[in-house]
């Protein structure tokens, strides 16, 4: 996720970029949480299936996926970056695609949904919640740490690395909607 982060927010200032991983870490924290403690009510009484979310969470992320790939959120940074100077909401990816469907995508909120629905007792619950909270933290370190390192690396390998992490985002959302599709078939 921290590389894909780091490639979508190429050519934001640092201040900027690093807003943006808090951001998508806090709203993400607030998907899960919402979906831990009331997720299968949530999906029954809007009449969604786990299946129909992670279809729609992997056409989400085929769609950012080509962009990295055919350098189009590329072009529309350079065509905007005076306004990314004015307005810096302009490029902001922390709510889509970072928040929700990369952090909190559909495996992460079917996981914390499973992990949370099984009754084992309040103990169990703290310590699912608990382990939510470290990943979530782990995740900010990862995606703050994302930008430096692209950096040093350079333009020409920044390029190459966002496609071929376009690639890999593209296969995960082609098994967003393969898994999707299978289990609402089973």
């Amino acid at each position: 996720c921290a590389p894909i982060y780091a490639g979508l927010t190429a050519g934001a200032s640092p201040a900027h970029s690093r807003a943006m991983a808090i951001r998508a870490v806090m709203v993400a924290s607030g998907i899960l949480l919402v979906f831990a403690l009331f997720g299968e009510v949530l999906l029954h009484g809007l009449g969604i299936s786990l299946a129909s979310f992670r279809i729609a969470g992997g056409i989400m992320l085929f769609l950012i996926a080509l962009e990295m790939v055919f350098e189009k959120r590329t072009e529309r940074r350079e065509d905007r970056a005076a306004k990314v100077a004015n307005d810096p909401e302009v490029e902001d990816v922390s709510i889509f695609p970072m928040a929700m469907p990369m952090i909190a995508g559909p495996g992460s909120i079917a996981s914390v949904m499973l992990l949370m629905g099984r009754n084992e007792g309040i103990e169990r619950s703290a310590v699912v919640l608990g382990a939510l909270v470290t990943i979530l933290l782990l995740t900010l370190i990862a995606l703050l740490s994302a930008g430096p390192i692209m950096r040093v690396l350079g333009a020409k390998i920044e390029a190459v690395i966002t496609r071929l992490l376009g690639v890999l985002l593209a296969a995960l959302a082609v098994q967003f909607v393969i898994d999707g599709i299978r289990e609402s078939l089973a």
